[in-house]
């Protein structure tokens, strides 16, 4: 098939989860081209799979300290040039667009009645899994901010529906996971300002922390080790580390899951996603929660002990397998098979 393939650039989650999937459609033989949205083109990183993509302003969240601004997200919103961007996308020749909560293709599928299929968690909240009581302005942009026709929701846990594992990237796929290295601990909470998150784990100088997010470039200061992001580096340091600390997304914590990482999730306040991830993780037993950057919780929390491996399914397999058969009504039956698959 040709197919248009829509990425949400916002944090590197959508970006993370994509990128297997577009591989896996390439290998597959499909012709695949790729949009990403919502970021500058000179924040991007290894996105060579993508290729070949473009890059367009689309829409983007705005956050401080933790906290996500509704009024500097609606200021920054340009919708004479993200309605432009829609209209003139050439959509002639397509099979299918996929969206990975990106709202410029989503938009050209139902205005050019093309087939559509919603990748990602956002796509989970259509069916009944656990969700905390957001005001209506959240519930409606969750569900409304990149819909479409067919949905391919992810989760940590099946909840009886036909929704997906998360998407793990392939170099975390192995015959065990690693030993973990005792009192390395990862922090990755992007949302924050650094200067809040150095002053939250500085006290505990029995553990390594390795801290991902507002930083330019690496630099040691004792047992607080600052990272700037590089895909091989994070991902070394997930698999030897012993506990994560990071927001309430959904891939860094699905990741976590499938080695056997210990979990404290800090969700992004007025977002509606990250509370109900919060409220999940802890119904499920997976992991705690903290709703603000709580010293005593953290302190609780390192003292807990690991957790075993989930081991999830190669989820694209099953995903690409659903795209390619065009049975896309027959959701069930390819999220069940990856469900009882241990990877």
């Amino acid at each position: 098939m040709r197919i248009l393939f829509g990425v949400q650039g916002t944090g590197n989650g959508h970006i993370s989860r994509s990128r297997e999937l577009v591989r896996k459609l390439k290998e597959d033989g499909h012709e695949v081209e790729v949009i990403v949205s919502g970021r500058k083109e000179d924040e991007l990183r290894e996105i060579e799979v993508f290729e070949p993509y473009r890059v367009m302003k689309g829409m983007t969240l705005i956050t401080y300290r933790g906290k996500l601004n509704y009024m500097e997200t609606m200021f920054q919103l340009d919708f004479s040039r993200l309605m432009a961007d829609v209209l003139t996308l050439d959509t002639a020749g397509l099979d299918l667009i996929i969206t990975d909560f990106e709202p410029i293709t989503s938009m050209a599928a139902r205005i050019r009645n093309v087939p559509s299929l919603g990748f990602g968690h956002q796509y989970a909240f259509r069916y009944a899994i656990p969700e905390t009581r957001g005001n209506i302005f959240e519930k409606y942009t969750l569900l409304n901010f990149a819909p479409a026709r067919y949905n391919a929701g992810l989760h940590w846990h099946h909840f009886n529906q036909p929704i997906f594992p998360p998407v793990i990237p392939a170099a975390l796929y192995g015959n065990a996971a690693p030993e973990p290295v005792k009192g390395k601990i990862l922090v990755y909470l992007p949302f924050e300002e650094i200067d809040d998150v150095t002053a939250f784990v500085s006290g505990f100088e029995d553990y390594e922390f390795h801290i991902y997010g507002k930083v330019s470039e690496d630099s040691d200061r004792g047992h607080l080790h600052f990272r700037a992001y590089s895909r091989e580096g994070f991902l070394r340091d997930l698999t030897e580390c012993s506990g994560v600390v990071c927001n309430a997304g959904f891939e860094l914590p699905g990741e976590a899951l499938h080695l056997g990482r210990k979990l404290l999730l800090r969700p992004l306040d007025g977002q509606i996603e990250q509370g109900s991830n919060a409220m999940a993780m802890e119904q499920l037993g997976y992991g705690m929660a903290m709703h603000a950057l709580d010293r005593k919780i953290l302190g609780e929390w390192l003292e807990n002990p690991g957790r075993k491996p989930l081991r999830y399914a190669r989820t694209v397999d099953y995903i690409s397998e659903w795209i390619s058969s065009g049975r896309w009504d027959d959701l069930s039956h390819f999220a069940g098979a990856a469900w009882r698959d241990r990877g």
